[in-house]
């Protein structure tokens, strides 16, 4: 029998189920069961915003390379060990996000401080940060209320180039972004990017 692709979905929107994000997320899981054909889908949802940030004891641990790798009952520490855990046992990572104030949302960055942890998801060298997972597929579906890319691009964006550093730092780096762009420019912007979007999901999954 063949085993399902394990796929860990994080959505990060507070908009919930009618966020952009999730919306365009569903158009990647189509593509990942057709791009993989008999192979069943092992979804995992995870929805950050009920994340708590990390705390006083995790930024101790953390400074302390004597520290217990595993933390106390319910402390953010044991957190951090589940949703590496959590991490570590997918075969696939996709990331449902909207774009805040040209960065991620403090949803996803929560979780992010939670699973970049040294000595457990990545060593310092002397050459820099190595980083300890094993490498797979991420697929990152962004919405933004302004245009990022293009030449009528008006607004940065420190949200791709973010993931990139920060997911690479734990050896993640087979990325790939689609984005719903322009959302707040109106309904049919809205949904001439939906379209441009699915199309470009369209064509990876077609070539891959």
């Amino acid at each position: 029998m063949t085993t399902p692709l394990r796929v860990l979905r994080l959505a990060s929107s507070p908009r919930g189920a009618d966020s952009e994000s999730l919306r365009l997320s569903q158009r990647v899981l189509d593509g990942l069961a057709a791009q993989h054909g008999g192979r069943a889908l092992e979804l995992q949802d995870v929805d950050l915003n009920d994340l708590p940030h990390v705390d006083t004891a995790y930024a101790v641990a953390l400074a302390t390379p004597t520290a217990s790798a595993q933390g106390e009952p319910g402390s953010t520490l044991q957190r951090s060990d589940a949703l590496i855990r959590q991490l570590d046992e997918a075969d696939v990572l996709l990331i449902a996000t909207p774009m805040h104030n040209y960065t991620v949302p403090s949803a996803l960055k929560s979780w992010v401080d939670h699973v970049v942890r040294v000595r457990v998801t990545f060593n310092g060298t002397p050459q820099g940060k190595v980083g300890l997972l094993r490498d797979r597929p991420v697929y990152v579906a962004v919405s933004s209320g302004g245009l990022i890319s293009g030449e009528q691009a008006r607004q940065p964006d420190f949200l791709r180039p973010y993931l990139q550093a920060a997911l690479g730092t734990v050896g993640l780096h087979d990325l790939h972004f689609f984005c719903v762009e322009g959302t707040a420019r109106g309904e049919q912007a809205t949904a001439d990017a939906r379209l441009a979007a699915e199309a470009a999901i369209s064509a990876f999954f077609s070539a891959a």
